[in-house]
């Protein structure tokens, strides 16, 4: 990543709030009408996700947004501006998807779990961005769309991540036609988890991300990571990987702890070791 001066390094930060609220980190895209993903934003939402991977106060993360608008997706005006480089664009079209793959990677890498609160659009690259959450809660104003087809560009990238959450026939059909689903309908296909009253929004997500941080952080560091690995394993192998974790999970002080505390019938004392 090339070096930024300290005036940019502000103005990519305000791009995305953070608060922290009983062990919950919410960020919140800052950059309306389209919270575009332009280089400036992902850079300020991957420098966030990396202060929230060291920082122990933060559990869970809530990944919010300013304005009707969830994400837009890239920035249009921003990419078509570098045709006028000497090679067209390309080096920079090219930078742009690798950040941008990076970006959707650190949020599935990511020790602590992420959830999405949608309560606008989230189109191609946005979209993207929900479906790369570990988890996603939205509300009934929410709308869903893979609309580069539309415009001449197929959203190739944000296909990775999308069909890896829904089946490939529906995935296939909003790549294919472009067209915006509700809420309800992206509840049904399995992008989205749960859909709310648009003024309970905050409050479910919340809810929802209290619920997974009063679990221990290291078993939900061991377990998301887990996940993520035996999906892109064969049966067998992933029987073989996942019985290697939970025999290493149970050697965990906090398995040993939650176990007691379960036949003592108590609340139990997380470590995160």
């Amino acid at each position: 990543m090339a070096d930024i001066d300290a005036p940019a390094v502000a103005e990519t930060a305000a791009l995305v709030d953070s608060r922290i609220t009983e062990g919950v980190c919410t960020l919140t895209l800052h950059n309306p009408p389209a919270n575009a993903l332009s280089i400036a934003m992902m850079e300020a939402l991957e420098a966030a996700l990396e202060r929230a991977r060291e920082d122990a106060a933060m559990r869970v993360i809530v990944l919010a947004h300013e304005g009707k608008v969830f994400s837009a997706g890239h920035d249009l005006k921003e990419m078509t501006a570098r045709r006028r480089d000497p090679d067209r664009g390309r080096a920079f079209f090219a930078d742009t998807m690798a950040r941008c793959a990076g970006l959707m990677q650190a949020i599935v890498r990511h020790p602590k779990p992420v959830i999405a609160a949608v309560g606008g659009v989230a189109t191609a690259a946005g979209c993207q961005l929900v479906a790369s959450c570990d988890l996603a809660v939205a509300s009934e104003r929410a709308r869903f769309a893979t609309p580069g087809v539309n415009i001449g560009l197929f959203c190739s990238t944000p296909m990775v991540a999308l069909s890896r959450n829904i089946s490939r026939k529906q995935a296939m059909e909003m790549l294919l036609t472009g067209e915006m689903i509700d809420a309800e309908t992206a509840c049904s296909h399995g992008l989205v988890n749960r859909v709310v009253a648009h003024d309970t929004l905050e409050r479910s997500a919340m809810e929802l991300a209290g619920t997974v941080a009063s679990k221990s952080p290291l078993t939900l560091k061991i377990g998301k990571e887990a996940f993520y690995a035996q999906a892109e394993m064969g049966l067998a192998e992933a029987y073989e990987y996942t019985a290697r974790v939970m025999v290493d999970n149970m050697m965990a002080r906090d398995a040993e702890e939650g176990i007691g505390a379960f036949i003592d019938k108590r609340e139990p004392e997380w470590k995160g070791e």
